[in-house]
C-alpha cells in the first residue's frame, strides 16, 4: 500500500496570515510587561519623610526650611508624570493595534479547513441526489458571478460542495483528505510580507536595515559605553577618583578645611565634565560679594585645580551652606542645592580612596601613609554637609529653633548638657525650663525632632579562628571582631506629657515606621523559635547520641572565651530564665535587652561601652566563681562531673549559635545589601537622606587605621558587622578602638576599646603522630611483637595451621 504525501512549499507570505501571527506575538511581548510596569498606581510616600518636615512654629526660619524641603521632595522628579503619560499613550495605541491584528486574523478564511458540503448547500444529511441538485441550482442562480447578486468565491464553494456529494471521486477525496480536490501541499509561510522582497522596494528595505542595525545600534552602544566608562560603581567620575588619590598621597595628613577644599575641586562641578552644571552671567557679581562674607576660604591657593573658577565657586557655596548663609533663590541657591546633593557620594568615594591608599602603604607599595585624622576628618564632612553645621559647633544646633546664643544656658554650674542624649534624658520640667525662651509650638518642634534622633549601642566580641584555642590571641593571628550594633530612637528616653497627649500624630508615625520593619521582626521571631526548638530537641536526646563528650573532657581545663563573659557578668543578678538567654549573646533578643538596659541606665555611648570593655578581665574570674559556688551547693563527689557536663553543653550551644550566625550571614549576603534604613532629619539638605554608618577599628596610640571602614547602610534595628585584622607581631598588651561613625548626624558616634593580650606565636609542629610513616621492615618486626592484635595477619594464620598439623 502506498501513501502519497503532499509536497511542502516554503514561500513568502502572500496572503499576510503568517505575518499577522508574527506581529501579534511581537506586540504581546512588548505590551504585556510595559503595561504592568507603567500602570499608574498610588505613589508610596515614606511616612518618616511625610511627618518629619511638618513644623508647628509657623513663620520661623525652620518652618520655611521645612516647607521648602517638603515642596522639593514632592517635586523631586517633575517630568515623571509626563513621561508616564507619554508611555501610557503609546501603550494604549499598541493595544489598539493589537486588537486590530486579532480582528484581522479572525477574518481569515478557514472554511476549507472545516469543509462541510451539507452546510454549504443547506441540505439535510439524508438528502438524495435530486434534492441536492435542485438546491444547487437554486443557490447558483443567486451567487453566479454573472448575476447582480453574484459572489465568485461563494459560488466556487457551492460547486465543490455539489461535486463532493454527487461525484464519487470528489466524495472519496472529501471523506479521506477533507477536501474534494484531494491532498493539498503543506505550506510554510515566512513571517514577512512578500512586498519586502519585491524589486521596487529593495532600496527602501535596505535603507531601513542600514539605519537601524548599522547606524542606530552601534551609536546607542557607543553612547552607553562612553558614558558608563567615565563613572565608578558609585556614579563618581573616574577622573575625580584619580584627583582624590593624587591629593591624599600628596598630603597624607589633612585637616577638615583641606578636605572640603579638595571636595569642592571634584570634576562633577565642572561644566566640561558635567552638562548639568549651569554657568550664569550673574555669578561674576554674586560670587565676589559672597567671598567677602566667608573668611578663611583659601583663595590665594595656587594649586591646580583648586584655584580654578568652578572649584572656588563650589568651595564658596559649600562654606556658605555650612554657615547657613541665605542665598538668592533663583541663582546661587539652586547651585548650592545641586552641589550639596552630590557631596555624600563624593565623600564616600574619598573615604574609599584613603582606605585603599592605607592598604597600599601597609603593603609597601607607596611611601606615605595617610593618617587616621585624614580619614576621620573626611567622614565628619558628610555629617556636617547634611546638617549644615561646622565641626566646632554644638550637636544641639541640629535641633530646630536652637541658636548659638541659647547654648550658654546648657553649660552652667547646675547642668552641663552637651549631647542630644543628655537633653533627651532630662525631666520634662527641667527641659521645658531650659527651653523657656521658646514658644509652645517651637518646643513641640524641638521635642519631635529630638525623639527621632538615633541612639546606638554596640556589643563587641573578639575571637581567633583556630580549632584548638579560639580565645588565645597569638602574634600574627587573624582576629575576627564581631560588632553587634543596635539602633533605637531617643523617644525611648523621653516621657513628655506633650508626647503622650499627641499620640494620634506620633502613633501614626510609629505605626508607619513599624510597617517598614515588621518583616524583619517576624524573621527575628522565627529564627528565635527555631533556635529554641533545636535546643529542646538536644535536651531530649539520649546520652548515646552524644559520643563527642568524651573527647571534650580533655579540654575542660581550658579557660572560657572572653567574649562570652561579658553578657554573663552584666546580667548575673537576673533570674535564671533571662540569664540563660543572655548567656548566648548571639541572638537578636539578647542584644535588644542589653541595649535597653544601657539606655535606662542613662549612660552615654562611649562611656558605657568603655566600662563594659574594662570589666571584661574581671568578668571571667567572676563567672568562674559563680559557677564554682553553684556546684558547691549541689554537693557530693559528683560536682566535678556536673561542672564538666555543663561546660560541654555550653560549648555545644556556642558552636551551634556560631553555626546559625554563619547561615544567617550567608542568606543576607545572597539577598544583597539594602540601602534603606531611616530617613534623616535634614531640612537644609537637598534631597532625602538615609542613615548610613561607618564601622572601623583604629589604633589611637599610633593614629592609624587598622581595618578598612565598613559602610553599614541597612541598620534598621540591629545588624552585625564582622571586621578582621592581623594581630601585632610582638607579644604584649594592646588596645584598639572600635568606632561607629554616622554620616548624617553629629554627636551620635560610638567608641569602644578592646584590649588584647597577644601571646608568643606557637612554633610550627615538626613531629605529629599522623605524620609518622613506617617502613616495611618495621612492620615485620612489629608483627612478631603484636601477638594480641585484634586483626590476625597471614603469617599468624600459617603458623596456626602448622601447629594443628603437628
Amino acid at each position: 500500500v502506498r501513501f502519497t504525501m503532499g509536497r511542502t512549499n516554503f514561500q513568502y507570505d502572500e496572503s499576510g496570515t503568517t505575518f499577522y501571527y508574527v506581529l501579534l506575538t511581537f506586540l504581546g511581548f512588548i505590551l504585556i510587561p510595559s503595561t504592568y510596569f507603567f500602570w499608574p498606581e498610588e505613589e508610596k510616600v515614606d511616612p518618616e519623610k511625610r511627618k518629619k518636615y511638618q513644623a508647628h512654629a509657623k513663620g520661623t526660619v525652620y518652618w520655611e526650611a521645612c516647607l521648602e524641603k517638603g515642596d522639593r521632595l514632592e517635586k523631586k522628579d517633575p517630568w515623571k508624570k509626563t513621561r508616564n503619560g507619554i508611555a501610557l499613550f503609546f501603550i494604549f495605541i499598541g493595544w489598539i493595534l493589537f486588537a486590530m491584528v486579532i480582528y484581522q486574523i479572525s477574518q481569515f478564511d478557514y472554511e476549507m479547513a472545516n469543509f462541510d458540503p451539507y452546510e454549504i448547500l443547506q441540505v439535510p444529511l439524508n438528502a438524495d441526489k435530486k434534492f441536492i441538485k435542485t438546491q444547487y441550482k437554486k443557490l447558483s442562480l443567486i451567487y453566479h458571478p454573472d448575476k447582480p447578486t453574484g459572489n465568485e468565491k461563494l459560488f466556487m464553494k457551492l460547486r465543490k460542495a455539489f461535486d463532493a456529494l454527487t461525484d464519487e471521486t470528489a466524495r472519496y477525496n472529501w471523506e479521506h483528505y477533507g477536501n474534494p480536490d484531494g491532498p493539498q501541499a503543506m505550506q510554510f509561510g515566512i513571517g514577512l510580507p512578500a512586498w519586502i522582497v519585491e524589486e521596487k522596494n529593495s532600496v527602501w528595505v535596505l535603507g531601513v536595515y542600514t539605519l537601524i542595525f548599522m547606524i542606530g545600534l552601534p551609536t546607542a552602544v557607543w553612547y552607553w559605553w562612553s558614558r558608563s566608562s567615565k563613572f565608578s560603581g558609585e556614579q563618581v567620575l573616574l577622573d575625580t577618583t584619580q584627583l582624590y588619590y593624587y591629593f591624599v598621597h600628596k598630603t597624607p595628613h589633612m585637616m577638615l578645611r583641606r578636605v572640603l577644599t579638595i571636595l569642592a575641586s571634584s570634576l562633577e562641578f565642572e561644566k566640561g565634565h558635567n552638562y548639568e552644571i549651569v554657568e550664569r552671567p550673574t555669578d561674576n557679581v554674586e560670587i565676589p560679594q559672597l567671598l567677602k562674607c566667608i573668611p578663611n576660604l583659601g583663595i590665594n591657593n595656587k594649586e591646580k585645580p583648586l584655584c580654578f573658577g568652578y572649584s572656588v565657586k563650589a568651595r564658596c557655596l559649600i562654606f556658605a551652606h555650612l554657615s547657613r548663609i541665605p542665598l538668592s533663590k533663583q541663582t546661587l541657591h539652586q547651585d548650592r542645592l545641586y552641589i550639596i546633593k552630590k557631596c555624600p557620594y563624593l565623600i564616600h568615594e574619598m573615604v574609599q580612596c584613603i582606605s585603599q591608599l592605607i592598604l597600599l602603604a601597609h603593603a609597601g607599595r607607596i611611601a606615605r601613609l595617610p593618617s587616621l585624622d585624614t580619614v576621620e576628618a573626611t567622614m565628619r564632612c558628610s555629617a556636617l554637609v547634611v546638617q549644615a553645621l561646622w565641626d566646632k559647633q554644638s550637636p544641639l544646633l541640629q535641633l530646630p529653633h536652637i541658636e548659638e546664643d541659647m547654648l550658654k544656658y546648657f553649660y552652667s554650674k547646675r547642668r552641663n548638657i552637651k549631647t542630644l542624649k543628655q537633653l533627651a534624658q532630662m525631666k520634662e520640667e527641667d527641659r521645658r525650663s531650659l527651653l523657656r525662651s521658646l514658644t509652645d509650638e517651637q518646643y513641640k518642634d524641638v521635642v519631635k525632632v529630638l525623639s527621632l534622633m538615633p541612639s546606638l549601642s554596640m556589643e563587641v566580641r573578639t575571637e581567633v579562628v583556630d580549632d584548638e584555642e579560639q580565645h588565645v590571641v597569638t602574634a600574627g593571628a587573624i582576629i575576627t571582631v564581631t560588632i553587634s550594633v543596635t539602633r533605637k530612637s531617643l523617644s525611648k528616653c523621653m516621657t513628655d506629657s506633650w508626647m503622650e497627649n499627641s499620640e494620634v500624630e506620633g502613633d501614626d508615625l510609629e505605626a508607619d515606621m513599624d510597617m517598614l520593619d515588621d518583616e524583619e521582626d517576624e524573621k527575628e521571631v522565627e529564627e528565635q523559635e527555631k533556635l529554641e526548638e533545636k535546643e529542646e530537641e538536644k535536651k531530649k536526646e539520649p546520652a548515646w547520641k552524644k559520643p563527642q563528650q568524651k573527647k571534650k573532657t580533655k579540654k575542660a581545663g581550658k579557660p572560657k572565651p572572653k567574649q562570652k563573659s561579658k553578657p554573663k557578668d552584666t546580667n548575673s543578678a537576673k533570674p535564671t530564665g533571662e540569664g540563660d538567654r543572655l548567656e548566648e549573646g548571639l541572638t537578636n533578643t539578647s542584644s535588644k535587652l542589653i541595649a535597653s538596659k544601657r539606655i535606662e541606665g542613662g549612660e552615654s555611648g562611649s562611656e558605657s561601652e568603655a566600662e563594659n570593655s574594662g570589666s571584661e578581665d574581671s568578668g571571667s574570674e567572676g563567672g568562674g566563681a559563680t559557677t564554682a559556688t553553684g556546684h558547691e551547693k549541689g554537693g557530693g563527689g559528683g560536682g566535678g562531673t556536673a561542672a564538666s557536663a555543663n561546660s560541654e553543653e555550653e560549648d555545644e550551644d556556642q558552636e551551634w549559635a556560631r553555626f546559625q550566625n554563619k547561615l544567617n550571614k550567608r542568606e543576607k549576603a545572597l539577598e544583597g545589601k539594602s540601602r534603606i534604613s531611616h530617613s534623616v532629619h535634614c531640612p537644609y539638605f537637598t534631597d532625602d537622606k538615609q542613615e548610613y554608618w561607618w564601622v572601623y577599628i583604629c589604633d589611637r596610640k599610633t593614629h592609624s587605621l587598622v581595618t578598612p571602614p565598613y559602610h553599614l547602610t541597612n541598620l534598621v534595628h540591629q545588624e552585625e558587622v564582622e571586621l578582621k585584622f592581623t594581630a601585632p607581631g610582638k607579644p604584649g598588651y594592646y588596645s584598639f578602638t572600635v568606632v561607629v561613625r554616622s554620616d548624617s548626624y553629629m554627636g551620635v558616634d560610638l567608641m569602644d576599646d578592646i584590649k588584647l593580650d597577644v601571646k608568643e606565636a606557637r612554633e610550627a609542629p615538626v613531629d605529629h603522630p599522623q605524620w609518622e610513616f613506617e617502613d616495611d621492615g618495621d612492620e615485620d618486626e612489629k608483627s612478631d611483637v603484636s601477638q594480641d592484635s585484634e586483626f590476625a595477619t597471614d603469617d599468624d594464620y600459617d603458623e596456626d595451621e602448622g601447629s594443628d598439623q603437628d
